[in-house]
């Protein structure tokens, strides 16, 4: 009989759950939920595992916030919650609640070959600090560490840190964003909302009135070339995803490579690698050769947060993974 754990991924937007087999790692039975549906994410798992053949004494979710003890509040979204009082409502033994870059990371040494695609640089050194990032409903970053026979995943707020210019260009893009937002994070920018706000700015810096667009539709026109607007938007969304990308290379020496994931980039994986983006990444000056040898991969696993949860609670029962 196999042994199954509940495993979450939720996001500003949606809320991804599944069951783990804990031998193996493998994730089944997923479905989607929008976050816009139910009052809490209590009522949401609730509903998943009505709808599941089995139980489940144990659980891992991931969340697009921090985790800083009992109370969970999220960033992007109305929900909040006690740890401690879901875990006795919904009648689990065990329920960890981490970082949805937590889990990011520690899909990372699940990965297979053909669930990431390479952007440059050389091979990744197995014993060497990763980075992982990724623009959603926000942005977000982690860093993974190996430490012998386990992986560390060390979590943060990186999508929040002061975004810097790197030329003219971009330094009236973002005091142009300033006028709005008062501090412009890298969140403001590189995340889906991001892509509109630099599109609007963009326009706006001219004198002139941007359309009313959703993400999908400034990476759709984008990439068809139907609006220059749109186009340059998503030219330079890429560009300062390379130069932020950078930054976390050289905040650790992440010679295990630099990985790429959330929901935005696939969209336009096609325009992205032939974007100047890796022109981005290594424009860090006297240190672009230290850069060089760095890979980067996007991560085309269709839910590496799920994979990263059941991971994440396979490890903590003693579990190599």
């Amino acid at each position: 009989m196999k042994n199954y754990s509940l495993v979450g991924d939720v996001g500003g937007t949606n809320a991804r759950l599944a069951l783990c087999d804990i031998e193996t790692g493998n994730i089944s039975h997923s479905l989607t939920y929008s976050g816009l549906d139910y009052p809490s994410l209590e009522q949401v798992v609730k509903a998943y595992l009505k709808e599941q053949p089995l139980s489940v004494e144990q659980a891992c979710i991931a969340i697009a916030c921090p985790i800083q003890g009992d109370k969970v509040v999220m960033t992007n979204h109305t929900w909040a919650f006690s740890i401690t009082e879901m875990q006795e409502n919904l009648g689990l033994k065990k329920l960890i609640i981490i970082n949805d870059f937590t889990a990011a990371s520690m899909a990372i040494p699940m990965l297979a070959d053909a669930d990431k695609v390479q952007l440059g640089g050389g091979s990744a050194q197995s014993d060497k600090p990763i980075a992982v990032y990724g623009a959603g409903t926000g942005l977000g970053v982690a860093h993974l560490i190996p430490t012998g026979d386990r992986w560390l995943s060390i979590a943060g707020e990186g999508g929040h840190i002061d975004m810097a210019s790197n030329n003219k260009q971009e330094a009236q893009l973002i005091q142009q964003l300033r006028q709005e937002f008062g501090h412009v994070s890298a969140e403001r920018l590189l995340s889906g909302p991001g892509l509109v706000n630099i599109y609007a700015a963009l326009i706006k810096s001219e004198d002139r009135v941007p359309e009313i667009l959703t993400p999908q539709q400034v990476s759709e026109r984008g990439v068809s070339g139907e609006c220059d607007d749109c186009h340059q938007a998503l030219s330079l969304f890429c560009v300062l995803m390379g130069r932020f990308a950078g930054n976390l290379a050289l905040n650790l020496g992440t010679y295990g490579g630099v990985y790429i994931a959330g929901g935005v980039v696939t969209r336009f994986l096609e325009f992205f690698k032939a974007s100047d983006f890796r022109i981005a990444f290594e424009d860090k000056g006297r240190f672009k050769n230290y850069l060089a040898p760095i890979p980067v991969y996007v991560i085309t696993h269709p839910q590496p947060g799920l994979l990263g949860a059941g991971a994440y609670l396979r490890q903590s029962l003693g579990i190599r993974l």
